[in-house]
């Protein structure tokens, strides 16, 4: 299966989707933060990005404008609470692939890697 990065600074988010993901077969990264994130995407490219936008340091916009400048075509899901539509309408134009409102449900997380995964392969 895929190697996915997970970027939320909430340890318990990052168990979940860690958890759901790894059911699903998938290798999975964590990083706490942009920063983190940055760094683990330059060591090793995953194959998906599931990024959180409010979190403390380099926060998932800014983030997310740097992974899309370093590799155009790696699927990201924008994920966020709180003021969403203003967030992850900011997301979707500065790169991100696709976007989640928490909290979300097991099967539209899986559903959407499923199907951003797969449009890779073809694409």
């Amino acid at each position: 299966m895929a190697d996915i990065l997970i970027i939320d600074d909430e340890p318990e988010m990052r168990f979940v989707l860690t958890h759901i993901l790894q059911g699903a077969g998938h290798t999975v990264r964590e990083a706490q933060d942009g920063r983190e994130a940055i760094d683990e995407f330059r060591r090793k490219r995953p194959a998906l990005i599931i990024s959180d936008i409010l979190m403390p340091n380099v926060e998932g916009i800014e983030t997310i404008s740097t992974l899309r400048r370093e590799e155009p075509s790696i699927p990201i899901i924008a994920i966020s609470g709180g003021v969403v539509p203003l967030y992850l309408r900011a997301a979707a134009k500065l790169g991100a692939t696709a976007s989640l409102e928490k909290p979300f449900s097991v099967d539209a997380l899986r559903s959407l890697v499923e199907e951003l995964l797969a449009d890779r392969h073809v694409g």
